[in-house]
């Protein structure tokens, strides 16, 4: 495990005013459509860390994977927009499911990434974005799953890699309702956003300095 270098920058980030359910319903072409090669073995890996253009700007980065699409999972109501998960009445959290070629990158390789890629200790919040919806949660889609990602939560703790406790909820997935089409591939199309340059970005540049030997090839 590298060191928990994105902790320092979601602490800063808490200065700014800006917040993930502050953007305009700009409807734009989904962006994030990707064709599987028939026959690919793949995996899939469900994961909330707060808003989920930062979760998704991150993820989709990352050699072996195949698609990464913004959602809502954990909540009790059905096909939920977003208006209605950002309420916090609805249950779902932002999320994101990650579409992987496990002869690439292992859940192991992933949940790494998800540790590092923002504050598991802060409870219902990520920096300015504060409710049940921002939640750090794994949603695991079998057993081995489960196990691996109880097993890193426990040693994290064990280890003080946080001065706090992590409050990750680590809960069997469920269902999973994709996002509306302008949130896909969101911070590709919209880097000029307040909110894309003034958090999403570090985010990202410092993610790419601690994986770059992760990273898809850029064209």
């Amino acid at each position: 495990m590298k060191s928990m270098s994105f902790f320092s920058i979601l602490t800063s980030l808490a200065l700014f005013t800006v917040s993930c359910a502050e953007s305009t319903n700009q409807p734009h072409p989904n962006m994030n459509e990707v064709n599987i090669p028939q026959g690919l073995k793949t995996d899939t890996a469900t994961f909330a860390t707060g808003c989920f253009w930062c979760t998704e700007a991150v993820f989709q980065e990352l050699k072996g994977v195949l698609k990464a699409t913004s959602g809502y999972s954990g909540g009790h109501v059905a096909n939920p927009s977003y208006e209605e998960v950002c309420t916090g009445t609805t249950g779902h959290a932002e999320c994101l499911q990650i579409i992987y070629d496990p002869k690439v990158i292992s859940f192991d390789e992933l949940l790494e990434v998800f540790w590092e890629a923002h504050d598991p200790t802060t409870l219902n919040r990520q920096g300015n974005d504060v409710g049940t919806q921002y939640r750090s949660a794994i949603f695991y889609h079998n057993e081995e799953q489960r196990q691996k990602a109880e097993h890193y939560k426990a040693e994290l703790n064990k280890s003080g890699a946080y001065s706090n406790p992590i409050v990750t909820e680590i809960t069997p997935f469920t269902r999973f309702y994709s996002a509306e089409n302008y949130h896909q591939d969101y911070y590709r199309t919209h880097g000029s956003q307040p909110y894309c340059s003034l958090v999403i970005r570090p985010k990202v540049e410092k993610f790419e300095k601690v994986f770059k030997d992760k990273l898809k090839s850029k064209p």
